[in-house]
């Protein structure tokens, strides 16, 4: 049989890869795209640091991976590859009876007018369909007395100089919430103004992932399959923060189904408190974050505090072990006679852990 005649189409494919996180999202793109070629039922992947099989945070990370896969493959859950999207219609989401009893607080944010009856739709079937409570905040109607004028007045307080109390509104009636969806409308290519406003206003918080470990979701109304920049803000946002994004619904396709397995991804990863690790986007952005609070923490003073608190100076020259034991392996590999003798070692070398860490499991596996 000729590679070219294997039929994996509706099969579910996902992958797994290990690395320093460096454009790790390309590869994983690459990978996903072929998936896409092939028919597959492409379920987001996994990419962990290199060494993240050998500590325990890492081994969780992994099962809760699995579980997460074994969640989806069961409930049909899969990325819907957007380039096979056609153009938005008019296409309404259909609103369900639900009269049960709901507990719990999510919030929904979004800047939704009157006469917007798509958006208010989907919101509206989203509610129905989520069987948590949920809550409105139409950011339309806040009053904002401005936009950010990057004062840095809330660098050291966390407290924003406009007196229209949308700092502490922030913090008390939006991030207490257990998950947060935003609902909007494409305009410019974008969320629109008033979402750029909230956005901006948000600095009150600095450079800090209050939210992180929160799931996102996502209502959109428009052509969001060929808003590229728009869909890598939306990833990038969530892999920064630390949020486990549940998923993009939108009314270009099969606007119900995209509504109520987004609401499923999101209630699994509130059950399960599925937090996987940060991709590319979000490891850089850290990076850079961790970099410049760490040079400003004199003025960013409220920055300083949190990132010292939840352990983000995570500086690699703090592991001086590990650099001291790379100058060895350095001149080792600087010695034609010892790299010769050395053959495939360093391949071997690498793996040891790995094979001590599946031997241990191998005795305890057999001890049970």
């Amino acid at each position: 049989m000729k590679q070219s005649d294997v039929n994996v189409n509706g099969k579910f494919a996902t992958q797994l890869s290990t690395s320093k996180h460096f454009y790790d999202v390309t590869a994983h793109r690459y990978i996903e795209d072929n998936c896409y070629d092939m028919g597959l039922k492409y379920i987001r992947g996994l990419s962990a640091y290199m060494d993240d099989l050998l500590c325990e945070k890492g081994q969780k990370e992994a099962l809760d991976f699995f579980s997460y896969v074994c969640w989806s493959v069961e409930n049909d859950c899969f990325e819907r590859f957007p380039e096979e999207m056609p153009a938005p219609a008019n296409v309404p989401a259909t609103v369900p009876e639900n009269n049960a009893e709901k507990s719990g607080d999510v919030v929904i944010v979004t800047d939704c007018e009157e006469e917007n009856t798509q958006l208010q739709s989907m919101i509206d079937r989203f509610r129905a369909v989520f069987p948590l409570k949920t809550r409105i905040v139409n950011i339309r109607e806040y009053p904002f007395s401005g936009g950010c004028l990057g004062c840095f007045n809330c660098a050291v307080s966390g407290k924003c100089v406009y007196k229209d109390g949308f700092d502490e509104y922030l913090r008390n009636n939006i991030q207490t919430a257990q998950a947060i969806v935003y609902a909007f409308s494409i305009k410019d290519h974008s969320m629109g103004a008033r979402f750029k406003m909230y956005d901006d206003r948000q600095f009150c918080n600095g450079h800090r992932t209050v939210t992180m470990g929160m799931p996102f979701g996502y209502l959109v109304s428009g052509n969001y399959s060929k808003e590229t920049n728009l869909r890598t803000i939306i990833e990038g946002r969530a892999q920064v923060g630390g949020n486990f994004l549940a998923g993009v619904a939108t009314d270009e396709i099969d606007t119900d189904g995209e509504i109520d397995k987004m609401a499923d991804k999101l209630v699994y990863a509130l059950s399960n408190r599925y937090a996987p690790p940060q991709n590319f986007l979000g490891v850089g952005g850290m990076k850079i974050f961790r970099d410049l609070i760490r040079q400003m923490q004199g003025m960013m003073r409220a920055d300083h505090k949190f990132y010292k608190a939840h352990g983000q100076y995570d500086f690699p020259q703090k592991r001086k072990g590990r650099m001291i034991a790379m100058y060895f392996v350095g001149a080792m590999l600087a010695n034609e006679k010892i790299k010769s003798k050395m053959g495939n070692k360093m391949n071997e070398g690498m793996l040891m852990p790995y094979n001590k860490l599946f031997e241990k499991l191998k005795k305890e596996n057999a001890d049970n």
